[in-house]
């Protein structure tokens, strides 16, 4: 009998299975698809406090938001990093003076300060002003940071599983009932089309958009739904500009959209909040949301952009708690838990965001309260890659570059971003790059694509050029044919 079993492999999941398996609980995660294959993927991929939640008054979530930032940039170096995001000031919306007050509360909310504060800037003679159109003459900078988001989740689930939990990607809790000391649950793996039973003392219903539908159904827990989806969508473009740092461009409607930059030659763009009603599975944007993104743009870049200039775009559903606020955009982005404890216990998670997934699971485990649990550790240990001294990324990526001399720039960092240390135990003795195998396009190799099979649960081409890496925008059809093939010949050994 597992202690726990988890229900869905996003990061509120996985962060809840690695945070128990660290607390010496067994423990069982159960994701249908891949992890992060939804929600966790479909992120504007930042780890920030919300400046715009001041607004509606958020006070409590983005202190904890912020703090957070401040404690994942150390335990995560390669995947998380600070970003610098220009806000220009546009007179026909929110006064200057409310940006400056916002932005002041935004750095003291804050006990600590390891980024740069926000300070005033004059668009019209600095350098991150020549992409905005000449009317916007001041505006303000601030700090947050970017996050690699599905490999946040994938870091999470593998650090869960060397601390004693299993991980079952590919495999549905079809159904769970209430019996005396447990739960006896069905599970389906897609993959072999084998059905097996399990018992657990508690679940977690970590199942995202379907977190109703799972209490409903699969767990036969009645309960009003207290979940309101909301679609949010992505747009990238080629490069629209040079620099390292992100724009935040606020909208007639009262919205912001980030344009940020992206895998080293794109611009990402985003997001939408638009209700959804259907089901939460493949979500697609759509041509008003594209338009709105690009409208978004336009009336700020001095560059015009149109739907022509998408290269890709990305959607997905967030499982936001529903407060009864009539704007999307206003639902509250805090999280809620609620346990019923009406026989061997259940507790479901609703909303949250990326940022503060771990502090979720820490009062997620505090709420389950199950017997043996240890004290919450996460607070100070790395995440698997990143065990960097000092958490000094570029001095570590220079001693990668020492190592393995033989590799291209471009390559070097990308596997010392995507593995941090881990990069050592990809690469190995290899000694120049015919040792890493076929190569495919964008620089993967077989030797990388080995070790994410082995290691890390992909199983697909999409799994790989989209969650694990980002190639899926350097690889034609030609190279997604190639991979199939290769993965099609190799047996799935993992380790």
């Amino acid at each position: 009998m597992y202690d726990l079993l988890v229900i869905g492999g996003g990061i509120n999941g996985a962060g809840i299975a690695r945070d128990a398996a660290g607390r010496g609980l067994s423990v069982l995660l159960c994701e249908r698809g891949d992890l992060a294959e939804h929600t966790s993927s479909a992120s504007t991929k930042l780890i920030h406090g919300g400046l715009r939640y001041l607004e509606q008054y958020e006070f409590r979530l983005v202190r904890e938001a912020l703090a957070e930032r401040e404690r994942l940039m150390r335990l995560a170096p390669h995947i998380i990093w600070p970003l610098r995001f220009v806000l220009p000031h546009d007179s026909g919306l929110r006064p200057a003076w409310l940006l400056r007050i916002g932005l002041f509360l935004y750095d003291h909310l804050s006990r600590l300060r390891a980024l740069p504060g926000s300070q005033s800037v004059r668009l019209s003679t600095e350098g991150v002003g020549a992409p905005l159109q000449p009317r916007l003459t001041r505006g303000f900078a601030y700090s947050d940071c970017w996050v690699e988001d599905s490999r946040l989740v994938v870091l999470n689930a593998l650090d869960a599983a060397e601390r004693g939990a299993t991980i079952r990607t590919r495999t549905q809790v079809e159904s769970a009932r209430r019996e005396e000391g447990g739960w006896t649950a069905t599970l389906h793996d897609s993959e072999t089309g084998r059905r097996e039973r399990v018992r657990a003392r508690a679940i977690v219903n970590a199942a995202g958009p379907w977190v109703a539908q799972t209490l409903l159904r699969t767990l036969s827990v009645e309960a009003s739904p207290k979940v309101r989806l909301v679609k949010g969508s992505h747009i990238v473009t080629r490069k629209l500009y040079e620099g390292d740092h992100a724009y935040i461009l606020q909208q007639p409607d009262r919205r912001i959209v980030f344009a940020i930059p992206y895998e080293r030659d794109f611009t990402l763009i985003g997001t939408t909040d638009v209700p959804y009603e259907a089901g939460p599975g493949r979500v697609t944007i759509s041509p008003e949301e594209t338009r709105y993104l690009c409208d978004c743009i336009n009336r700020s870049f001095a560059r015009a952009i149109g739907p022509d200039d998408v290269v890709w775009s990305y959607s997905g559903v967030r499982p936001l708690y529903d407060d009864a606020a009539e704007n999307a955009s206003a639902v509250t982005r805090d999280y809620v838990l609620e346990l019923d404890a009406d026989g061997p216990k259940v507790l479901s998670v609703f909303g949250g965001k990326i940022t503060t997934y771990r502090r979720l699971a820490e009062h997620a485990l505090e709420k389950l309260d199950l017997p043996g649990l240890k004290p919450p550790w996460t607070g100070s240990a790395p995440l698997p890659g990143g065990d960097m001294p000092e958490s000094d990324f570029e001095t570590f990526q220079a001693g990668l570059r020492a190592t393995y001399p033989f590799l291209p720039d471009a390559l070097a960092r990308r596997l010392a971003r995507a593995y941090g240390t881990r990069a050592e135990r990809l690469l190995g003795e290899a000694r120049n790059l015919s040792d890493l195998g076929e190569s495919f396009d964008g620089g993967l190799t077989a030797r990388e694509v080995d070790y994410l099979v082995r290691v890390e649960w992909a199983r697909s081409p999409d799994d790989i050029l989209w969650r694990r890496t980002k190639l899926g925008l350097r690889t034609g059809r030609a190279g997604v044919a190639r991979l199939s093939r290769h993965l099609a010949g190799r047996s799935i050994e993992v380790d």
